[in-house]
């Protein structure tokens, strides 16, 4: 017998036209404050930029800090369709419930998925790049001169201490919400103090590169994009700067545990723009600062020099920081330890709305009777991203970097198919509310998503070429390019298995496919019918 479709009573719909409703998550515990910062913790500024700044600087020279302006571009779009979808439907769905009222249920499940595949990728690089930090800070502490170091590229170790980092911080976004904001208070005030101080070290405080012998002094052509050389160098940069803009959408995942808000903006719409800013302000700053004391030269602390692109901190935080380079060190192991937790928010919570919805299977709805966090889900999501380091160390030959380039790809997939669906949602009701509803929630969104959807085509193409990432391959193609094309292939097995066990779903007798004019009030202004019972 098929198994039934998991649907609400009719008494739990928030919204009677559009099938959504709320899951049984805690309601008024995050604030605005708490959600940015969650959201820096997740896009883990300190271990972000320490991975990024040297490769865009490969790229793109001294026009690294252009290269992040013209990054946030494309995010700022994307973000504009996130914010009025989300204050029209805040569900911890995101990308899925959306998609789902703009183009249909097959197309939301695989904005879903791509969601959680994103998420799952960058859980695993996470626990590598703390892998990794946890021995060079050891080996700091201890004088150990580059022996315990050397111990996080011992495979069996590195595997080992990889899983209790996820075991660890599966505990704490286990016990709920209110012990996550705790958490990531301490950590994200750490990171956000080592890198003031990097930055101001270098800016001004620290002895010069004893390379070169100067502070270089800052030129307005460093942040003009169009001064980059080539096509070329202009997009590979910009990937990079995809890469470090992304998890901000994290915030709009807790849509159904925020505060309400008494503006016109939603508490959680209200952060993601001001965390966008954030990081905007604090990407630009540290590169300005990096080349006001690195330069891009081939010297040993140059950001030309290929040895250290893909960790410069580590390699200019003793230089720059003298005996304190060990602050940094922990800020950035920190950083990663941290977003570990929180990254696990979106996915956890993405399953948890696909299950409520019957898109999968009931068990995986579960909310904690205490904690009130959705701990089946959140397993799910460890126990895989765990599965696939342990899997992905074997296979690549650098697993770092290959996790990153896929999980762009995933990025612009489902990023681009979220923006596109505010644009299609909304493309009936706003010319009746004036021209800023027409360009802040169809057509800027709309072009943002465009952009991401032609990248990520672009990118796929370019990823079976064996050089591309690692240089690992499977059979002569990229391993990039495979492992990108197999993850979206198993979302698609797996969507096509679900509809003929529970096919409510993906006949739209669950959530209905529509947009803005149908809806009979924004999500928040419903009653969600709940006893006192069962709101415990």
């Amino acid at each position: 017998m098929a198994e039934q479709p998991v649907v609400n009573p009719p008494t739990r719909a928030l919204d009677s036209v559009t099938g959504i409703s709320r899951k049984g998550l805690p309601q008024g515990t995050v604030g605005v404050f708490g959600a940015v910062i969650i959201g820096l913790s997740v896009c883990a500024p300190a271990y972000t930029l320490t991975a990024a700044v040297g490769p865009a600087a490969q790229e793109v020279g001294w026009q690294t800090p252009a290269i992040f302006i013209a990054g946030f571009i494309p995010m700022l779009l994307v973000a504009l369709g996130y914010r009025a979808l989300n204050d029209r439907m805040p569900d911890s769905g995101t990308s899925f419930t959306w998609a789902t009222r703009a183009f249909g249920p097959w197309a939301g499940w695989m904005a879903g998925w791509g969601l959680i595949a994103a998420t799952v990728l960058v859980l695993s690089n996470l626990a590598g790049v703390a892998v990794d930090f946890l021995f060079e800070s050891l080996d700091i502490v201890l004088n150990g001169g580059g022996e315990v170091a050397g111990l996080a590229g011992v495979v069996w170790i590195n595997i080992l201490v990889c899983l209790a980092f996820m075991a660890a911080a599966t505990w704490i976004s286990y016990t709920g919400m209110t012990a996550t904001k705790i958490f990531q208070y301490i950590t994200v005030f750490f990171q956000l103090g080592a890198m003031a101080w990097f930055i101001l070290a270098m800016f001004f405080f620290a002895d010069p590169n004893p390379n070169t012998g100067v502070r270089y002094a800052p030129e307005l052509s460093w942040f003009n994009p169009f001064a980059i050389d080539g096509l070329s160098a202009f997009a590979a940069g910009l990937a990079v700067s995809i890469f470090v803009y992304w998890g901000w959408d994290t915030v709009l995942t807790l849509g159904e545990e925020t505060k309400q808000s008494k503006g016109r903006m939603s508490t959680e719409g209200r952060a993601s723009m001001i965390l966008v800013g954030i990081l905007l302000v604090m990407y630009v700053g540290t590169a300005t600062a990096t080349l006001v004391w690195s330069g891009v030269g081939t010297d040993s602390y140059g950001l030309a020099n290929t040895d250290i692109a893909e960790n410069v901190f580590a390699a200019i935080a003793h230089p720059v920081m003298g005996p304190f380079a060990i602050v940094l060190t922990v800020g950035i192991l920190l950083s990663a330890v941290s977003s570990i937790n929180t990254t696990a928010i979106s996915p956890a919570r993405t399953l948890l709305a696909m299950s409520h919805y019957g898109a999968l299977p009931a068990s995986i709805k579960k909310v904690h009777p205490k904690y009130k966090s959705p701990y089946v889900a959140l397993l799910w999501s460890s126990v895989v991203a765990s599965i696939f380091y342990a899997v992905m160390r074997f296979l690549s030959e650098d697993v770092l970097w290959d996790t990153i380039t896929a999980l762009g790809m995933m990025v612009c997939f489902y990023y681009g198919l979220t923006a596109l669906s505010s644009a299609w949602y909304f493309r009936k009701s706003a010319p009746r509310s004036g021209w800023r509803d027409v360009v802040m929630k169809v057509a800027l969104p709309g072009i943002g998503g465009v952009f991401l959807i032609v990248t990520f085509v672009q990118t796929t193409i370019d990823s079976f070429d064996p050089a591309f990432g690692s240089g690992s391959n499977i059979a002569g193609l990229g391993l990039v390019g495979v492992l990108g094309v197999v993850v979206l292939l198993l979302g698609v097995g797996l969507m096509l298995i679900r509809s003929r066990i529970a096919p409510a779903f993906f006949r739209g007798e669950v959530i209905t496919r529509g947009d803005d004019s149908e809806a009979s009030a924004p999500f928040e202004a419903f009653d969600d019918g709940l006893d006192s019972a069962d709101a415990r």
